[in-house]
């Protein structure tokens, strides 16, 4: 019994454009459009296939690109999720939570001050058994919490207060007697005396 030979799989051979000689007109040349070509020059479809560089370095580069974008296998793939201006005041304003409420302590986080790549946003959702007062009001709730951190009236007060006590720190101190107020600075009291005894 003579053995078939048997291919698995598809099998596929390249187009390849038809010979000419050299006989043929240099105007029929130029008419004839190069659509038959087999490689175009940064063209990465051949025949409809792809066709992976030869290059090991653009090769590379494309394996990278290919590969999906997450935190690994111990946090089940989670997806590096893009980066919108929304976002990202969220995110630096989680940063500087500490310094939001003045009763609530948190765990110091890292110390960079690059925004997280891998991170996950959802929605809380009270349970029926919770306390009515406990809960956000419709109301209440925004989009982000920039904008729930600036409708609340008790973290507005808190923040008026504080920028207050730091502007009174930052201004300049010593004697008063020496600070500048104008027509009563004691550099013209001389001048004052003299007026006042003429």
């Amino acid at each position: 019994m003579p053995e078939e030979n048997s291919s698995i799989g598809l099998s596929w051979a390249p187009k390849v454009p038809p010979l000419t000689n050299g006989n043929k007109n240099s105007s029929e040349k130029s008419r004839a459009p190069a659509k038959d070509s087999v490689w175009r020059p940064g063209n990465e479809l051949v025949d409809g296939l792809f066709v992976p560089p030869s290059d090991p370095r653009k090769l590379n580069k494309l394996l990278k690109k290919s590969v999906k974008d997450t935190a690994g296998g111990s946090w089940f793939d989670m997806p590096a999720p893009t980066i919108t201006p929304e976002l990202k005041k969220d995110l630096e304003i989680l940063k500087l939570r500490s310094a939001i409420d003045p009763k609530r302590h948190f765990k110091r986080g890292e110390k960079s001050k690059a925004l997280p790549k891998y991170f996950q946003v959802g929605t809380i959702i009270e349970p029926a058994s919770e306390f009515f007062s406990g809960r956000l009001k419709k109301k209440e709730r925004k989009a982000t919490l920039a904008d729930e951190l600036l409708s609340d009236h008790a973290f507005k007060a808190y923040r008026k207060r504080k920028v207050q006590e730091i502007e009174e720190k930052r201004q300049p101190g010593g004697v008063d007697k020496w600070k500048n107020k104008g027509r009563q600075t004691w550099k013209r009291a001389k001048q004052r005396r003299e007026k006042a005894g003429h």
